[in-house]
């Protein structure tokens, strides 16, 4: 009788040993590279002009020609598609004629979203003018032309 349970004994201890062999068992493959992070919603420049002065976050007096007399101008930028609560930023690249004299960086913090920039401008700065709306990575979303004193 003993001779029997200590039989059924090992017969039940080496089941389970037999079923933990994993020597002839394959290999997991790896695991599969996680996705790669969706790119960020592209911002779109839906409005963009320049003014003398921004009243209750709109452009007034816009315009393609300006006097020598101006004194500042205003940038004025309206974007979507940019997501709300994430650190999304445009910048507005002055140019006079092709030597960059500003650039300006905004934050966006939603979408549709108002933002605008400032630049005092010369008397003696006339000529050709443009303004570029950039994104973070420095892509040309808009450009804007315009003169001063002609």
């Amino acid at each position: 009788m003993s001779r029997i349970l200590g039989t059924l004994l090992l017969i039940a201890a080496a089941g389970p040993l037999a079923a933990q062999d994993t020597s002839k068992a394959k290999i997991a493959p790896a695991p599969a590279p996680a996705p790669a992070t969706t790119p960020a919603p592209a911002v779109v420049v839906a409005e963009a002009v320049v003014a003398r002065t921004v009243v209750d976050r709109m452009p007034q007096d816009t315009g393609r020609a300006f006097p020598d007399t101006i004194g500042t101008l205003v940038f004025f930028t309206k974007v979507s598609g940019a997501p709300a609560g994430a650190a999304t930023a445009i910048h507005h690249v002055w140019f006079h004629g092709d030597t960059q004299v500003a650039d300006v960086e905004l934050q966006v913090g939603g979408s549709p979203w108002r933002t605008w920039s400032k630049k005092t401008v010369p008397a003696d700065w006339k000529g050709a003018w443009h303004i570029e709306v950039r994104d973070a990575g420095g892509a040309v979303l808009k450009r804007v032309d315009f003169t001063v004193g002609q």
